[in-house]
């Protein structure tokens, strides 16, 4: 796992302990445009699975989510795509 994806991973389970997680670096579907570097790891999908999820609604899980990654998302993160679900669903 690269540095940036390991850190978001790293940041994730700390944050929400998920009984699962996903993370795809999705960086070399955007090569070429703004906010795409040279080597990737600057936009991702995460798919995780909590219960902090439990009783909330889609944005205020992505809200979580982004808190719990803000200082990544201030950069090297250009673009997170998020995909947050409680046990069971």
């Amino acid at each position: 796992m690269a540095a940036i994806a390991k850190k978001i991973e790293d940041q994730l389970k700390a944050a929400f302990a998920p009984d699962a997680l996903t993370i795809k670096d999705d960086s070399a579907l955007h090569a070429g445009h703004a906010g795409a570097p040279e080597g990737g790891e600057s936009h991702f999908t995460v798919e995780i699975t909590a219960r902090a999820f439990e009783g909330c609604s889609r944005v205020a899980r992505h809200r979580m989510v982004n808190n719990a990654l803000a200082e990544l998302l201030k950069g090297p993160v250009h673009a997170l795509a998020i995909k947050a679900k409680a046990p069971g669903e």
